[in-house]
C-alpha cells in the first residue's frame, strides 16, 4: 500500500494550477457546478499591497526609526478603500504594537489577516458530509460519476463544468490560508473548514498525519440562505488595483465566450476593495468591420460528417463587390484533407470529435478606421488587439490556452512568414470554436488546463480549423483578389472629360476678353492665369495617371512572374520525385558498382534539388515553349509506360482505349504530358486513399483518346470530387489533400495548359451512380491543331 506524504499536495497544486487566471478560473467554475442563483463575485480585499508590506518590513527589522514613526508610515501605506473591517484590525494590530520586535509581528499578522481575496456563490452549497466526504477527498469522483451517466443518456447539457475532483487547489496558489463558509439552505448554521496549505510543506509528515476537520460556525445570515464564501489569505502575490483591472479587461473579459449576448453570458463579479470593476464584453460593432469572415458548423449526421463554411468577402482593400462562397466538405473530402493516406488517426475520429460551431473575423489593420460606437482609429485598433485569437470554449468557458497572445494553435504566425500575399496571422483574427462536454466527450482538457489531452479527436478539430483559415479562407481571399484587384481601371473617359472641359473654358475666357469693360480686365487676366495653372495642373496629372498605368501593369506582371515561379516549383518538385523514384528502383537492382556509384551520386543531388524546389513550392507554365507536331496516340502511351511499375506496385489497373488510326496534333509536347502527369498523379493519391479504407477496392484508371475534336477522356474510380467543387478543383490553391501534400495547384496548371493551345479541360458533370460525385475529366484540342 502506497503512502503518500503531505508535501505531495502542494507539489499538485504547483503542477496543476498554473497561472493565477486558472486559479480564478476554477473557483469561478466551482460556484457555476454549484447552480449559483446569481453568479460568482470575486471580491479582493487589500489594506496593504505585498510590495510595500516587504518594503516596510525590511525597514522595520533594521530599525531604522522610532516606533512612532514606523507606526506611522504602515497606516500611511494602507489603502484606505478597504473594507472597515480590514482597515479596523490591520490599524489596530499596528497602533497597539508595545515595541518595534512586537510591531513586526503585527505587521506580519495585519498583512496575513487583513488581505484577502473572497469568491463567493449562492449555489446549493455543502453540508459537514459534502465537506468530509467531497471537498477534502482529492479526485474524489462524484462529478466525473454524474456527468458519465449524462453522456450515456445522451443529454444535450453536461451537469457539470469540471469533474476532475483538484479545483480545490488552486486556492493554495493564491494564499497560504483558506476558510470555506458554506450552508445548504435547510442548514440552520455555517459550516466551516480551516486550512493551513503551510502545513503540507512538512517534508517529514505524511498526509494522513495532517488533520482538517470542518466545524460549525455560528447561525447563517439569512435562514433560506445557500451558497459558498471562499476566503483566501496570507497572499501569495502582489495584488494591485491596477493589476485587478488589467486582469478584468483581457483574462476575465476573455473567461466565459464574449460572442453570446451579454444577458446570456454567465454572470462574473469583480470587486477591488468594494468597488466594482467592469469586465468588458465584446462590441458587435467591431464585427462589423471586419474586412472577411469565415463562419461555420461541423455537423454529424447520421453517422457522417460534413463541414459547412460560408466565406465572405467585404472590404480587401481594391474595389470589389461583397463576394461569398458557401462551402460544404463531406466526408469523403474530409478523410483527404484532414486524415490523409498511412495516418495514425482513423476515420473514426471524423465522428467521435463531435459537432462544433466555429467563427473567425479577419481585420486588415492597416484598413481600420475610427468607428462612432467605439473611438477614433486609435482606439479600434486597440480594441481589435485586445479582441485578437481564435479562442475555444467548452459550454460557454474557456478553454485555455488557446488564443493567448502567446498561442499559436492554428500555426497561423508561422505559415505567414512562408507566404506572401494575405499573411492571416493571428493578431488580424478575432474568433472562437465552439463545444461542449456532452457533444464532444473525447475532447478533454489536460489536467493542467493548458490544452486539450493529444487524442485523435483533438487532431481532428486542430487540422479542421486550420484547414478552415488557412486553406478555405486563405483560398477563397487570393480568389476574390485575382478576380477583382488585376482588373484595369480605364481613365479615358476621365481623360477626355478633362480635355473637354479644359477646352471650354478657354472658349469662355476670351468671350469675357471681348466683353469685359477695360476696368475688368484684371480680373478677366486674373482667371486667365488660374486656368493656365489648371491646364498645367491636368498636364501633370495625366502624365501621373500614366505612371500609375505603368506601375500597374508592372505590379500585375510581377504577380504573374510569382505565381509563375510557384508553378514552375509544383511542377519541379513532382519531376524531381518522379526522378528518385526511379533512381530508387535502379539502386534496389543488382548493378555494377560503378553504375551504383553514379546513381548515388545522381540520388543525392536529386534529393538536394527536390529540397530546393520545395522552398519555392508550387507552380508554371511557360509560355514560350515551342509547338511541334506529334502523335497525341504515343504520347498517351509513352506517358503510361512511365508509370507502369507504380500502378503495379498499388494494383491499379489501366483500361486504355487508343484510337487505329494515330491522331497527330500540333501542339507543345511537354504540356500535353503535364497535363496527363498531373491527372495521374491525383488519381494515384486519391485511389491509394481508398484503397486504404476499403480493403475489397481494386483501383481502375481509364483513358480514351478520341478524335474529331482530338479529345483524352480520363476517369478513376477513386472517391470523385463533389459537384459543388467542380469548378474549385481548377482554383490555384485549391486542395483536399492532406497539409503535408496539398499544394493546389496541378489541376490549375493542367486547364492553363489545355487553354494555352485553345482547348478546354473540364471535368464532366456526370454523376458516378455509385458514390454520386464526379470522375471524369474531358482534355478536348481543337480541330486547327491537327497536322
Amino acid at each position: 500500500m502506497f503512502r503518500i506524504s503531505a508535501r505531495t499536495v502542494l507539489e499538485l497544486g504547483s503542477e496543476l494550477i498554473s497561472s493565477d487566471v486558472i486559479a480564478f478560473y476554477e473557483l469561478i467554475k466551482n460556484g457555476f457546478d454549484a447552480r449559483t442563483k446569481s453568479g460568482v463575485e470575486v471580491r479582493f480585499d487589500v489594506v496593504l499591497r505585498k510590495n510595500d508590506y516587504l518594503t516596510l518590513r525590511a525597514r522595520i527589522s533594521t530599525k531604522a526609526a522610532d516606533l512612532a514613526d514606523l507606526q506611522k508610515q504602515a497606516l500611511e501605506l494602507t489603502n484606505a478603500d478597504a473594507s472597515v473591517e480590514a482597515l479596523s484590525t490591520f490599524t489596530s494590530l499596528i497602533t497597539t504594537a508595545p515595541d518595534i520586535d512586537a510591531l513586526l509581528d503585527a505587521l506580519d499578522e495585519g498583512q496575513a489577516r487583513c488581505n484577502r481575496i473572497l469568491v463567493s456563490d449562492t449555489g446549493s452549497g455543502m453540508s459537514i458530509s459534502d465537506l468530509e466526504k467531497n471537498f477534502l477527498v482529492i479526485g474524489t469522483a462524484s462529478r466525473k460519476h454524474a456527468v458519465e451517466q449524462a453522456l450515456a443518456a445522451g443529454k444535450s447539457e453536461s451537469p457539470y463544468l469540471g469533474e476532475k475532483g483538484i479545483g480545490r487547489l488552486s486556492a493554495m496558489r493564491l494564499g497560504e490560508h483558506l476558510r470555506i463558509e458554506t450552508a445548504r439552505i435547510d442548514d440552520p448554521e455555517l459550516n466551516v473548514l480551516n486550512i493551513d496549505w503551510s502545513l503540507f510543506g512538512d517534508l517529514d509528515a505524511m498526509l494522513d498525519e495532517i488533520k482538517i476537520v470542518p466545524t460549525t460556525g455560528g447561525a447563517k445570515e439569512s435562514p433560506t440562505w445557500s451558497g459558498t464564501r471562499v476566503i483566501i489569505s496570507d497572499l501569495s502575490e502582489d495584488w494591485t488595483e491596477r493589476r485587478v483591472h488589467e486582469m478584468a479587461e483581457y483574462d476575465f473579459a476573455r473567461l466565459t465566450d464574449p460572442f453570446l449576448d451579454p444577458k446570456h453570458r454567465p454572470r462574473i463579479a469583480i470587486y477591488w476593495n468594494n468597488e466594482r470593476i467592469t469586465i468588458p464584453w465584446m462590441s458587435p460593432d467591431l464585427l462589423a468591420q471586419a474586412h472577411a469572415k469565415v463562419t461555420g458548423r461541423y455537423v454529424i449526421e447520421e453517422g457522417r460528417p460534413e463541414l459547412h463554411c460560408t466565406l465572405e468577402a467585404m472590404d480587401l482593400g481594391f474595389p470589389h463587390p461583397r463576394e461569398s462562397r458557401i462551402v460544404v466538405v463531406p466526408l469523403e473530402d474530409l478523410q483527404g484533407a484532414i486524415i490523409g493516406e498511412h495516418s495514425p488517426i482513423h476515420d473514426s475520429a471524423l465522428v467521435s470529435v463531435g459537432p462544433f460551431a466555429l467563427e473567425a473575423h479577419w481585420f486588415n489593420r492597416r484598413r481600420l478606421t475610427a468607428v462612432d460606437a467605439i473611438g477614433d482609429l486609435r482606439q479600434v485598433k486597440e480594441l481589435q488587439e485586445k479582441w485578437s485569437g481564435i479562442l475555444l470554449f467548452r459550454d460557454r468557458f474557456r478553454v485555455f490556452p488557446y488564443g493567448d497572445d502567446e498561442d499559436d494553435w492554428l500555426g497561423l504566425d508561422r505559415r505567414a512568414l512562408r507566404r506572401s500575399g494575405y499573411t492571416l496571422n493571428k493578431t488580424q483574427f478575432v474568433g472562437r470554436v465552439a463545444i461542449s462536454r456532452t457533444s464532444n466527450p473525447d475532447l478533454v482538457d489536460q489536467t493542467n488546463r493548458e490544452g486539450l489531452r493529444e487524442t485523435p479527436e483533438q487532431y481532428v478539430l486542430l487540422n479542421v480549423m486550420q484547414y478552415v483559415v488557412q486553406t478555405l479562407l486563405g483560398g477563397f481571399l487570393k480568389d476574390v483578389e485575382r478576380q477583382y484587384k488585376s482588373q484595369k481601371i480605364d481613365l479615358s473617359d476621365a481623360r477626355s472629360e478633362v480635355n473637354r472641359l479644359e477646352e471650354r473654358a478657354k472658349n469662355a475666357l476670351k468671350k469675357l476678353q471681348r466683353l469685359a469693360p477695360p476696368e475688368g480686365q484684371e480680373a478677366v487676366e486674373d482667371l486667365q492665369q488660374t486656368m493656365f495653372e489648371f491646364s498645367d495642373f491636368a498636364a501633370r496629372a495625366r502624365a501621373r495617371i500614366a505612371e500609375v498605368e505603368q506601375e500597374s501593369r508592372q505590379m500585375v506582371e510581377m504577380a504573374g512572374v510569382g505565381l509563375m515561379v510557384e508553378v514552375v516549383a509544383h511542377e519541379l518538385a513532382r519531376a524531381s520525385e518522379n526522378a528518385l523514384d526511379a533512381l530508387d528502383r535502379l539502386h534496389r537492382r543488382p548493378v555494377p558498382d560503378e553504375i551504383k556509384a553514379n546513381i548515388e551520386t545522381l540520388r543525392a543531388e536529386m534529393k538536394s534539388i527536390s529540397k530546393r524546389v520545395r522552398v519555392l513550392d508550387p507552380l508554371s507554365i511557360s509560355g514560350r515553349q515551342r509547338a511541334e507536331v506529334f502523335s497525341l496516340n504515343d504520347s498517351v502511351r509513352d506517358t503510361l509506360e512511365a508509370h507502369d511499375a507504380q500502378f503495379e506496385r498499388q494494383g491499379i489497373t489501366l483500361n486504355l482505349s487508343l484510337p487505329e488510326r494515330s491522331i497527330r496534333v500540333r501542339a507543345v509536347k511537354g504540356m500535353a504530358i503535364q497535363i496527363l502527369e498531373n491527372l495521374i498523379s491525383n488519381s494515384v493519391y486519391w485511389l491509394a486513399l481508398r484503397a486504404e479504407r476499403e480493403k475489397s477496392f481494386k483501383p481502375e484508371i481509364s483513358i480514351a483518346v478520341h478524335s474529331g475534336p482530338p479529345s483524352i477522356v480520363y476517369e478513376d474510380n477513386g472517391r470523385g470530387i463533389a459537384p459543388d467543387n467542380r469548378e474549385n478543383v481548377f482554383k490555384p490553391f485549391f486542395s483536399l489533400k492532406e497539409k503535408s501534400k496539398r499544394r493546389g495547384l496541378g489541376l490549375f496548371i493542367a486547364r492553363e495548359a489545355a487553354q494555352y493551345h485553345g482547348g478546354t479541360l473540364v471535368l464532366d458533370d456526370a454523376i458516378n451512380p455509385e458514390t454520386g460525385r464526379l470522375h471524369r475529366f474531358i482534355l478536348e484540342l481543337p480541330d486547327k491543331v491537327i497536322a
